[in-house]
C-alpha cells in the first residue's frame, strides 16, 4: 500500500484554522479538535496551550515565600500544559506525531507572541523531526493566506525571533517572581498595616511598574502644579471704518523689553503694573494714534495627509473620539482583521512596504465596491481615475526601513459584505481606517497665510491669520477643527494691508493669561507615551522621527493598563478616559521608587525591550542578555535586603494619603 504523507497547518485559533482550510480548499472531515482532507490536517492552538511553571514545580520548599530562597533563578526552565486546555494540545500533539505527516506548516500570529505560542508547544510535544515552514501573513485575505504558504520559509530562519520570544517570557517571569515576593517580604506588612488591610501582595513587572510611575509621577506634577498668571498687551488697529483688526505685542528685539527680567515670556509680563505702565507709554508714543505697518508677508503653506495608523496610533485616536480604552480598540481591530476587512492589527509601522505599495492601486479599486458611505467609493474611483496611487512609492508613506514584522494598518478591499452586520463601534473604526489610507493619496491641503508686524516706536505688535483655499486631503479625512471658510473676514482684509502703510491705533488693553498645568493621561495618550519610551510626544511628525523603541509591544501595552487596573493601581474614567492612580498605587510607586527606581526609568525599560529586537536580528547573543537580567535581579535584591527604610516610607504615605477622602479605601 502507497503510504500518503500529508501537510499539517497549525493556527493560533479555531476561527483562524477555518480560514485557512477555506483558502487552502482543505475540504475535509471535521473531527475533534482538527479538519482532515486526503491531502492535509489543519489543526489549531487556543491561544497558549503551555506556561512556565511556578517554583514549586522546581522545589516544593519555593511555594512559601521566604527571602531565604532569592534570588531564584533556574538552570534550566520548565514548562507545562495549562489546566483548561490539556486536551487541544494532546489533539496537536498527537498530530505533530503522526507518522502520515512530514510537513509542518506553522501558522500561529505572525509576531514575537505568536512564534513563542508554537514554539512552546514543539518543545512540549519532544521537537519532532518534520520538515518545519514558517507562514508569515499580513491579513487573513484568501489571497494573502495562499501566498503565505506558497513562501513559507524553513522554521528556523525564526530561530532569533523565537530565541527573543523565550527571554521576554523569562524575565517577565524572573522580575515578577523575584521583585514581587522580594518587596511583598520586606514592605508588605508596612503597607498592609497602613491601609489596615489583612496582607497586601506587592506586585512588580518589568513594564507595569513602569507605567504606573508615568501615572504616578503625572499626578504629582498635577497636584504640585502652581498657576502663574501674566500680562498680554493686545492692540486693536484700524484700517477703515469696517475694518478693525487685532495684533499681539512680543518683546522681540529692538524692544525696550528684549530679554527684561521683568517679563513671564516673550509675550507678556510678570506684573500688570509693567504691562500698564508700556501702554501708557505707547499712547504716549504713536503720534496722532497713527502706526505703522512694518511687515506683510503672504505665503502658501502645503499640509500633506498624515501617516497611516500603527495600533499605537488608532488606540490614541479611539481613545479621544469615541471614548474607548485601548484594549477595547484592540478587540474590534482585531475582529475586523479577523473578518478579513483589515491588515494585521499589532503593528508598530505607519508606513507602507515598498512591495505592498506596487499593488496598492488593487485595494483601492476593491474600495469602489464599498456599500456603506456613498462617498467612499467616489474618493477611491477618484484617486484610480487620475492615477494619484502612482507615485506613492516616492513618498513618506512607505518606507521598508520602517517596519520591523508588518506594515501600518489599512483596509484590505475585502470582507466588504460584511460591513453592514458590523456593530456601530466597528463601523466608525473601520470607517477612521478607510479614511486615513485613502487620504494618503489626495493632494495635500493648502493654506493661505497672512502675518502683518505693525509697529509703535520701538515695539511690535504681530497678526496670523490662515485660512485653507484647497481642501486637499482634508476632503477625505473630514477633520473636526479645520475651519473651511475658504476666506475669512480678517484674511481679506489683511491680505490688501501694504508694507508701509499707516492704520489708526483703536486701543490697547492688557490681558491676564494662565500657564495650564501638565495634562494627566488619557487611556490613549499613554500608550501613546509608551511607544515613546515615556514620552509623551503630542506632534505626530516629531513622534515618527525619535521613534526608537517603546516601553512594551503594540501587542502588549493595552493589556498592561488593563491589568493595573484590575489590581486596583489605577483608574481610568470611562466618560473621559483620563488615566490616575489610586492611594495603593501611590504607595506601591513609593514603595518602588525607594527599593529599586530603576524600574520606574522608562528608558531603562525601552533598553530592555531594544535588547529583544537586537537578540531577534542576531546583533547580540541570548546568554548575553540573559547575564545582563540574571544580574540586574541579583544585584537589587542584595540591594533591597541591606536598605532597613520600611519605616521611614510611612512619612511618603502620610503626605500622599491626604489626598484620599478616606485612606483605607484609597476612594477620593
Amino acid at each position: 500500500m502507497v503510504h500518503i504523507s500529508k501537510a499539517l497547518f497549525i493556527t493560533e485559533k479555531p476561527s483562524v484554522a477555518a480560514e485557512f482550510a477555506k483558502a487552502l480548499k482543505i475540504n475535509g472531515r471535521k473531527s475533534d479538535g482538527y479538519i482532515e482532507s486526503d491531502k492535509a490536517v489543519v489543526t489549531w492552538c487556543v491561544g497558549h496551550l503551555v506556561t512556565m511553571s511556578y517554583p514549586e514545580k522546581y522545589d516544593v520548599k519555593l511555594k512559601k515565600w521566604s527571602l531565604d530562597t532569592l534570588p531564584f533563578l533556574p538552570k534550566a526552565y520548565k514548562y507545562e500544559v495549562i489546566e483548561g486546555v490539556k486536551k487541544q494540545f494532546n489533539i496537536v500533539k498527537s498530530q505533530l506525531l503522526r507518522e502520515d505527516i512530514d510537513r509542518v506548516y506553522v501558522c500561529t500570529d505572525s509576531g514575537r507572541e505568536g512564534e513563542y505560542i508554537y514554539r512552546l508547544v514543539d518543545d512540549l510535544a519532544g521537537n519532532p523531526n518534520k520538515q518545519k515552514r514558517r507562514v508569515w501573513i499580513d491579513s487573513q485575505t484568501e489571497e494573502e493566506i495562499i501566498r503565505g504558504v506558497k513562501e513559507a520559509k524553513d522554521l528556523k530562519e525564526y530561530d532569533t525571533l523565537s530565541e527573543a520570544a523565550y527571554l521576554r517570557a523569562k524575565e517577565d517571569y524572573l522580575m515578577g517572581i523575584n521583585f514581587s515576593r522580594l518587596l511583598s517580604l520586606v514592605y508588605g506588612k508596612t503597607v498592609s498595616n497602613y491601609l489596615g488591610k489583612n496582607y497586601i501582595v506587592i506586585a512588580v513587572g518589568r513594564v507595569m511598574s513602569c507605567v504606573l510611575g508615568m501615572v504616578v509621577q503625572r499626578e504629582r506634577e498635577v497636584r504640585e502644579f502652581i498657576v502663574t498668571p501674566f500680562y498680554k498687551i493686545i492692540g486693536s488697529f484700524k484700517v477703515d471704518e469696517e475694518s478693525i483688526y487685532e495684533g499681539e505685542w512680543k518683546a522681540v528685539e529692538g524692544s525696550e523689553y528684549f530679554d527684561s527680567p521683568l517679563l513671564y515670556n516673550e509675550g507678556g509680563f510678570k506684573k500688570q503694573e509693567t504691562a500698564e505702565k508700556l501702554i501708557g507709554e505707547l499712547r504716549d508714543s504713536s503720534i496722532e494714534g497713527k502706526i505703522l505697518v512694518e511687515n506683510v508677508t503672504k505665503k502658501k503653506e502645503n499640509k500633506n495627509a498624515p501617516l497611516l495608523f500603527n495600533l499605537a496610533e488608532i488606540q490614541n485616536e479611539c481613545s479621544k473620539k469615541f471614548k474607548i480604552n485601548p484594549e477595547q480598540t484592540l478587540s474590534h481591530i482585531q475582529a475586523l482583521y479577523e473578518k478579513k476587512m483589515l491588515t494585521y492589527p499589532r503593528t508598530d509601522a505607519r508606513v507602507l512596504s515598498t512591495s505592498v505599495a506596487k499593488e496598492i492601486n488593487k485595494n483601492i479599486q476593491k474600495l469602489t465596491n464599498f456599500k456603506g458611505d456613498p462617498e467612499i467609493k467616489n474618493i477611491a474611483t477618484n484617486i484610480l481615475e487620475k492615477k494619484w496611487y502612482s507615485n506613492i512609492a516616492k513618498t513618506k508613506y512607505v518606507d521598508d526601513s520602517k517596519i520591523t514584522d508588518h506594515y501600518a494598518i489599512i483596509p484590505t478591499g475585502e470582507g466588504l459584505q460584511n460591513y453592514l452586520s458590523l456593530k456601530d463601534i466597528e463601523k466608525k473604526i473601520y470607517d477612521l481606517v478607510l479614511r486615513r489610507f485613502l487620504s494618503i493619496f489626495y493632494p495635500p491641503a493648502v493654506y493661505s497665510k497672512v502675518s502683518v508686524i505693525a509697529k509703535i516706536h520701538k515695539e511690535r505688535f504681530f497678526t496670523t491669520d490662515k485660512v485653507c483655499v484647497e481642501l486637499g486631503y482634508l476632503q477625505v479625512l473630514k477633520p473636526d477643527n479645520d475651519s473651511n471658510d475658504s476666506e475669512s473676514k480678517n484674511m481679506k482684509f489683511l491680505s490688501t494691508l501694504k508694507k508701509g502703510q499707516v492704520v489708526n491705533l483703536e486701543d490697547l488693553i492688557v490681558k491676564e493669561g494662565k500657564t495650564s498645568p501638565p495634562k494627566r493621561f488619557t487611556t490613549g495618550s499613554i500608550i501613546i507615551a509608551m511607544e515613546n519610551a515615556g514620552k509623551l510626544i503630542e506632534d505626530e511628525e516629531l513622534r515618527e522621527h525619535i521613534k526608537g523603541s517603546g516601553i512594551g509591544t503594540s501587542a502588549t501595552r493595552s493589556g498592561i493598563l488593563t491589568k493595573l487596573e484590575k489590581i486596583e493601581y489605577i483608574k481610568s474614567n470611562n466618560k473621559t478616559q483620563v488615566v490616575m492612580p489610586t492611594l495603593l498605587g501611590e504607595i506601591i510607586y513609593d514603595v518602588v521608587k525607594n527599593s529599586i527606581p530603576t524600574l520606574l526609568n522608562p528608558e531603562l525599560t525601552a533598553s530592555w525591550e531594544k535588547g529583544l529586537t537586537m537578540v531577534t536580528q542576531n546583533e547580540i547573543a541570548g546568554n548575553l542578555y540573559m547575564d545582563k537580567l540574571e544580574n540586574y535581579i541579583i544585584k537589587n535584591t542584595d540591594r533591597v535586603l541591606k536598605l532597613n527604610n520600611a519605616l521611614r516610607l510611612k512619612n511618603n504615605f502620610d503626605s500622599v494619603s491626604s489626598f484620599y477622602k478616606n485612606p483605607q479605601t484609597g476612594v477620593e
